[in-house]
């Protein structure tokens, strides 16, 4: 998959964020294999609160921030049955909200880069279909499949009062 990737104010000037997209996505096909498709093509910004708020409001008609929005464009049937051969697909969008990634850093005792990855690598998931409010299962497989990509990143479980 080619990451196409946009990154604006307020996220800090003193990491490299396509660099750290591009490896959460390296440690990510591992777990989820349909994600290296090389036609795939997804659009990654990383961008402001009130600009995630505004795309949130607009698209999903929540009026509030979050930390990452998802929009995908193939369905995960599509995405598992892409042949080899064609032109690139766009798998999705991906929005990450400066502020609130910070802010939840902090409350969680982390790094911005190691939470900024764990919002990548949750919002790609989406993209490919998964989705975790679906059922408890279906939030344990998705957990589990973060857990294991940022593991290969030597990134602590985020999901850590499990057993």
């Amino acid at each position: 998959m080619e990451l196409e990737i946009d990154i604006e104010a307020p996220w800090p000037g003193d990491t490299d964020w396509v660099d750290l997209a591009e490896r959460a996505l390296e440690a990510l096909v591992q777990v989820a294999p349909e994600l290296g498709h090389e036609r795939l093509l997804t659009s990654v910004l990383f961008t402001s609160d009130s600009q995630v708020h505004t795309l949130n409001r607009e698209w999903r008609a929540k009026d509030k921030p979050t930390n990452v929005l998802s929009f995908p464009m193939l369905e995960r049937v599509e995405l598992l049955n892409l042949q080899q051969d064609g032109p690139p697909e766009m798998l999705g969008d991906i929005a990450l909200a400066a502020e609130t990634c910070a802010r939840e850093a902090s409350e969680k005792g982390v790094s911005i880069q190691d939470h900024a990855t764990h919002l990548l690598i949750h919002g790609l998931l989406h993209l490919a279909g998964l989705d975790h409010e679906i059922s408890d299962a279906d939030a344990e497989a998705m957990e589990a499949l973060e857990t294991k990509a940022l593991a290969i990143l030597a990134i602590a479980d985020p999901y850590g009062d499990r057993n």
